[in-house]
């Protein structure tokens, strides 16, 4: 009973982690399309130089 319950448990490690690195690189997608748009749509500064679109 308890190899069985030691299957169950990794299977269940195993298909949470899947999942949450799956979800992971959905956000690291929609992370890299928003900082490419901000390279893209960056504003120009008064010298009429592009300046960083960060604050940091």
């Amino acid at each position: 009973m308890v190899p069985l319950l030691l299957v169950l448990l990794l299977a269940l490690l195993l298909f949470g982690a899947g999942f949450a690195l799956k979800a992971l690189w959905w956000v690291a997608i929609v992370v890299l399309v928003v900082w490419l748009l901000g390279f893209v749509a960056r504003g120009t500064g008064a010298s009429g130089s592009r300046g960083r679109w960060y604050r940091w």
